[in-house]
């Protein structure tokens, strides 16, 4: 589970309210919790939301895991260039065949490398495509985060009537 804070005076609580009925959480008991004084609390809405598995999540989830490691990110870009073997591959690095044939696995099962058989070895080659799914999944959370950044500067630059500062 996860919650998501929102102003109580923000109005796209509803929208996200969708999810199910808040909890209000008391301004006092907020401002005690963090050491703020009462007059300087607001009263937060939380919600919860149930995390669901779907094919698209895990393939983002495995295509950032991927990402996640240096030495993966490192043997993308050089098969991203051209197709190497494994063992071509495993003699850039200072780990062993099996350590970099792990990586190729992760990469391979993220989408980000093919790989086919020539003979005895296995080449890689680099998926650009999967690489513009990464970077439209990236465009979408910056979207998602600068609009409530922007909410969040509107909310602040016009605090509701009555409200203590």
């Amino acid at each position: 589970m996860r919650s998501v804070s929102v102003f109580a005076n923000d109005p796209i609580w509803p929208r996200i309210g969708e999810h199910g009925p808040p909890t209000r959480v008391g301004a006092r008991g907020l401002g005690a919790q963090v050491g703020l004084p009462p007059a300087r609390t607001v009263a937060v809405l939380m919600y919860n939301r149930m995390v669901v598995s779907t094919e698209e999540t895990e393939r983002a989830d495995a295509l950032f895991h991927a990402l996640a490691d240096p030495t993966r990110r490192d043997i993308l870009a050089v098969v991203l260039r051209d197709a190497h073997s494994v063992s071509d591959l495993a003699r850039r690095y200072p780990i062993s065949f099996a350590a970099v044939h792990k990586h190729v696995g992760a990469l391979e099962r993220a989408r980000l490398v093919t790989k086919t058989r020539q003979g005895r070895e296995q080449r890689v080659r680099g998926d650009v495509a999967t690489l513009r799914t990464a970077h439209l999944l990236l465009d979408d959370l910056e979207a998602l985060w600068r609009e409530r950044i922007d909410r969040i500067e509107q909310v602040l630059a016009h605090p509701a009537e009555g409200s203590p500062q």
